[in-house]
C-alpha cells in the first residue's frame, strides 16, 4: 500500500502563538472578574477634574514641581 498524504500540519510557532494568546485572554478575563487588577482606565491615570487646582497649588508653593 502507498502512504496517503494529507494536508500539511500546522507549524509549531502557530500553535505556540495560539496557546500564548489564549493564556493571555484567560488571565485578562480572570483579572477583570476577580478585580485583582483594580480600577483602571483613562480617568484613573489622568483626570480633568482638579487640573486647575493643581496649577494653583504649584503657584502657591504648596506643591513643588
Amino acid at each position: 500500500m502507498t502512504k496517503q498524504e494529507g494536508p500539511p500540519s500546522t507549524p509549531r510557532w502557530v500553535n505556540v502563538f495560539g496557546i500564548i494568546v489564549i493564556v493571555l485572554v484567560l488571565l485578562f478575563v480572570i483579572m477583570k472578574v476577580t478585580g485583582i487588577g483594580g480600577e483602571h482606565g483613562p480617568s484613573h491615570h489622568f483626570s480633568l477634574i482638579g487640573v486647575g487646582n493643581d496649577v494653583s497649588l504649584i503657584k502657591q508653593g504648596i506643591i513643588e514641581s
